[in-house]
């Protein structure tokens, strides 16, 4: 790696900005700058060694083939990426591609209003990053739920045979989601004596606060489907709610004329 390129990973692993490990190492800031920007060709040794240290890596001195144990850190995935001054975004931030305005931070505008493009108020740049370090943290924890939560079916442990349910899990086994659904024939709608035929009705979709809008509902119900390939299933019911009617929809579900609601009503207990 380059001496500007190296500095870039070390204050995103120390998650420290340019001013942050200016002033942790006493380097200023318009020299760390030139350096990262390999527009000094020739630092001073003392120099790159305060900046490094200040970002918690070593610096290592020896014969040709020593560098062979020394593991560099990560490098900024978006270290390639410019904006149109041609200026780097922030190593220690993270940049992402703005596909639609509602990728933008600047976009506040994008929630409320369905513009056409050329109507849009500004410019919508070509990558965008967040300022606000929780924002960031918060982004990045919802990419690693997204890549490593699984689903998986849950059978035996006391469930009849036509229980079809699935929960949705962390590595460390947290559940953050669950599905319930249940086998039935469809002639027992109608009161006929069950037949071959078999259909699935969808007791309900529950996803944990946080991990809303994560997409662990839609992988649930995914997860359902893939099963009901898998056994000859062909159909599903469910009756759902606003927020679940926008997810079935979402999955290939459509509306039907017939619809029954149950309701229970339990007395107040007198103590």
């Amino acid at each position: 790696m380059k001496l500007g390129a190296l500095l870039r990973a070390l204050r995103r692993a120390a998650d420290l900005s340019q001013r942050e490990l200016a002033e942790k190492s006493g380097v200023p800031q318009a020299t760390l700058a030139r350096i990262e920007a390999e527009r000094t060709t020739n630092p001073r040794f003392r120099t790159v060694e305060r900046l490094v240290r200040a970002a918690g890596g070593v610096v290592v001195a020896g014969l040709p083939g020593a560098a062979a144990h020394v593991v560099p850190p990560p490098p900024v995935p978006h270290d390639e990426w410019t904006d149109e001054a041609a200026r780097r975004y922030p190593a220690h931030l993270d940049a992402w591609e703005v596909r639609e305005p509602r990728d933008w931070p600047g976009a506040w505008w994008a929630e409320w209003y369905r513009l056409p493009p050329e109507r849009y108020p500004l410019k919508v740049p070509a990558f965008a990053y967040e300022v606000n370090r929780q924002y960031r943290d918060q982004r990045r924890r919802a990419e690693e739920i997204r890549r490593t939560f699984r689903v998986r079916r849950v059978t035996g442990a006391g469930l009849p045979e036509t229980s079809w349910r699935f929960v949705a899990e962390l590595p460390d086994g947290e559940l953050i989601g669950e599905l319930r659904a249940h086998e039935r024939s469809p002639h027992l709608r109608n009161g006929d004596e069950p037949r071959g035929e078999r259909e699935v009705v969808l007791d309900g979709v529950l996803v944990a606060a946080w991990y809303r809008r994560l997409g662990v509902g839609r992988r649930l119900v995914e997860r359902l489907m893939e099963e009901m390939d898998r056994a000859g299933v062909r159909t599903s019911w469910a009756l759902a709610d606003v927020a679940e009617s926008r997810l079935l929809f979402a999955c290939g579900y459509r509306a039907e004329r017939r619809a029954w609601t149950l309701r229970l009503d339990r007395p107040p207990v007198a103590y």
